[in-house]
């Protein structure tokens, strides 16, 4: 399936619509709910989690659906995403969190960078936010990583593109691609992939996506906006905004080599689930089904945050009920995004229930378009009209799901990386990291857009490349 045509693959054919729409109607369907859930955010700034779900019922409505079934498929949607993927999401929160709050990221950050020279630092940058990124959220990444990106461009005396551009593009790629962040799971989910080769393919194409994102764009990046960090961000020291610890726990860090070992422990379990199915191949082998148990996401992630809990926090001198404390203060900031991603997953579900994946499938017979690249104008259209890379990616999935069928293995995982570079299209001024970027910089609407948001078309693009270049050799 080295080019796979949009015309050769069937519909699932085991989904009933909850209508009987033509496919103008469904069309009309579609860019209603979309328009609503963009005007509800962008100009009433409903919550997403709202928005979504009055989406959905508008969706339900144009497109004829009864009213209860429309409700049932929202309902159903949303409990199966959360299913699938809230505790991932929890368990990647704990994580990131222990990581945090025990110095682990800190010490990190303050290792490589004591490696690093003046050349070098683009390429320290990007790879302390590969690191640090992999199991903690955007935005939360984003708060741990600009105090430092801030500190290195004061001290080293750098533009601060050049610093900062390669830590965004770390941060970006690991949130748009690779699991267990909740876009990549949950499209992962919707499609039926495979998370381990979704996973080892997703590193192959994040590694020279961020490359070109970060160090190199950056120094284009930095001729358009030359500027320097803003005095009233810089903090004292590269932990200034990480969480002061309690009088009565020691001021010391877990080791660098301990703390990257746990941060890449569930990747590595997970991996090696992907390759035994691929070397073994054999469901009644034993080395296969126990490296099934251990390598499944459930597991690897449960087993970090439980390492996690003896490398980090007791090496921070946490004590059990500090260690309970923070495990507990992890996962109350997560609820927004539980939500909004189970939201997501209902609005995916009525787009499919309403026969919106078949009627992709109908209209676009005879374009001889590749399902992968479909995939991607589908995820960048959502993108750009909802500002989140999250709902577009999970949207998406809904409506490339029918594209996976007739699909092999690392194809169905190369339409999940697909649907995952969509996602990440032009951010702009409908979406909070557009926000956030610009206030943490300092930077004007304009600035922010010469940078940031073709930064993350850079992202778009290059990795799209690579994902097609990947279906030719795969």
């Amino acid at each position: 399936m080295t080019h796979l045509s949009v015309e050769i693959l069937a519909a699932d054919a085991t989904i009933e619509p909850i209508t009987s729409a033509g496919h103008a109607q469904l069309g009309i369907a579609v860019l209603a709910g979309i328009a609503v859930i963009v005007l509800l955010i962008t100009r009433f700034k409903l919550h997403a989690f709202l928005s979504l779900i009055i989406g959905s019922l508008v969706l339900g409505a144009v497109a004829g659906a009864p009213l209860d079934k429309a409700i049932a498929s929202f309902s159903t949607g949303l409990g199966t995403t959360v299913a699938g993927t809230g505790v991932l999401i929890a368990l990647g929160a704990v994580l990131g969190r222990l990581l945090a709050d025990s110095g682990g990221a800190d010490r990190i950050v303050d290792t490589i960078l004591a490696k690093a020279g003046g050349k070098a630092m683009p390429w320290a940058m990007v790879l302390i936010a590969g690191i640090i990124g992999l199991p903690i959220f955007f935005e939360v990444g984003i708060v741990l990583l600009i105090p430092v990106v801030l500190l290195v461009a004061k001290r080293g005396n750098f533009s601060l593109m050049r610093i900062g551009i390669p830590a965004l593009a770390g941060l970006s790629v690991m949130h748009g691609l690779i699991p267990p962040h909740p876009g990549p799971l949950a499209a992962i989910d919707a499609v039926h992939a495979n998370l381990g080769i979704t996973l080892a393919l997703g590193i192959v194409v994040a590694v020279p996506t961020a490359i070109v994102a970060g160090p190199l764009f950056s120094r284009y990046a930095a001729r358009w906006v030359d500027i320097r960090p803003p005095e009233t961000m810089v903090p004292e020291r590269a932990s200034g905004d990480l969480e002061k610890r309690p009088s009565d726990v020691p001021a010391k860090r877990p080791g660098f080599a301990v703390t990257v070992a746990t941060v890449l422990l569930p990747v590595a379990m997970m991996l090696a689930k992907a390759l035994t199915d691929i070397v073994i191949d054999n469901p009644q082998d034993a080395v296969q089904r126990a490296l099934d148990v251990i390598g499944s996401p459930l597991i690897a992630l449960l087993t970090a945050v439980l390492v996690a809990m003896f490398t980090l926090g007791r090496a921070a001198g946490f004590t059990r009920g500090r260690t309970a404390a923070t495990v507990e203060k992890s996962l109350a900031p997560i609820a927004g995004v539980l939500l909004i991603v189970g939201a997501g997953g209902g609005f995916k579900q009525t787009l499919v229930d309403a026969g919106v994946g078949q009627m992709i499938l109908d209209v676009s017979k005879g374009w001889h378009l590749s399902a992968l690249l479909l995939a991607w104008l589908i995820a960048v259209t959502i993108r750009l009209a909802t500002g989140s890379a999250t709902v577009a990616t999970i949207s998406a999935a809904g409506l490339a799901a029918p594209l996976a069928a007739d699909m092999s293995t690392t194809h169905g995982a190369l339409l999940v990386l697909a649907i995952g570079c969509g996602s990440l299209f032009f951010s702009h001024v409908n979406d909070a990291g557009f926000w956030m970027v610009k206030e943490y910089f300092g930077m004007s609407v304009g600035q922010t857009l010469k940078t940031w948001s073709v930064m993350e078309t850079v992202i778009s693009v290059v990795g799209m490349g690579c994902v097609m270049g990947l279906s030719v050799v795969v």
